[in-house]
């Protein structure tokens, strides 16, 4: 699922802006109302905005939207991501992928790896090696949940904890400059941090948008990893990172 370019220009106006009307957006593009009144029933749709007062808003940042409208979300940042740390996995070992979009991103780019082993609890992960009998892949326990195409509960944590992995990757619904990485629901928390426990290297794979997010879980403060890969992180976020934390930018490639 992709939007178009004029879609993806309103989605960061939004963002921006917080708030846009749409005869102020349609004079913007030059194109009449009705036409972005259908570029806005899209994104609508997907969960990315919601009509408010005669324009479009952001949905409520205390929930996280579906996984299909989040692999729409900075796709060209995630791929750039998923390259960097595949670069970073070496032939022959283990490694946990977490929740979250970025991940299937992340398995996307290892799907070009000859041997690995893939634990995982992401459905998206699943599909995205099926193709390649080199990479095994040792799903999770739990519940579906169907709106995320992952599984989660007890016995998905459980299933993280029987394991040791080279490397442990994971995603975040938002970054806290004092409390870290955050989620949204403590499920998707007690993954991550089960993960993070069983991992001879800890890394976070997330883009600039989650300092931008408010979600109320806390996983793990950032001394609890040790690579983060990322797009870019504003000057003033940078400030908040331990020192020790390696930090890796592809918009410095």
């Amino acid at each position: 699922m992709k939007l178009t370019k004029r879609q993806t220009l309103i989605l960061e106006q939004v963002r921006r802006d917080n708030h846009v009307e749409v005869e102020n957006i349609a004079r913007q593009f030059r194109v009449t109302t009705q036409t972005i009144r259908k570029d806005i029933n899209r994104l609508c749709e997907l969960g990315l905005l919601r009509r408010r007062y005669g324009g479009v808003s952001l949905p409520s940042s205390m929930t996280n939207v579906s996984v299909m409208s989040r692999r729409a979300l900075n796709q060209f940042a995630k791929q750039a991501m998923a390259a960097r740390l595949a670069g970073h996995i070496p032939e022959n070992s283990s490694v946990f992928l977490g929740v979250g979009s970025s991940m299937e991103f992340v398995a996307r780019e290892l799907s070009a790896h000859t041997s690995l082993q893939v634990l995982t609890n992401n459905l998206g992960v699943v599909s995205a090696l099926s193709g390649n009998p080199g990479i095994e892949v040792i799903v999770s326990r739990g519940s579906l949940r169907h709106y995320d195409l992952d599984l989660v509960g007890h016995q998905t944590v459980a299933f993280f904890n029987d394991f040791r992995a080279d490397f442990g990757v994971i995603g975040t619904g938002s970054l806290d400059s004092a409390d870290g990485l955050m989620d949204f629901d403590p499920r998707e928390a007690e993954i991550s941090q089960a993960i993070l426990a069983n991992s001879r290297q800890r890394i976070l794979v997330a883009d600039h948008s989650k300092w931008e997010r408010t979600a109320s879980v806390k996983v793990v403060p950032f001394s609890g990893i040790d690579l983060f890969i990322t797009d870019s992180i504003p000057d003033d976020k940078r400030r908040a990172l331990p020192a020790s934390l390696k930090v890796i930018r592809t918009q410095d490639d």
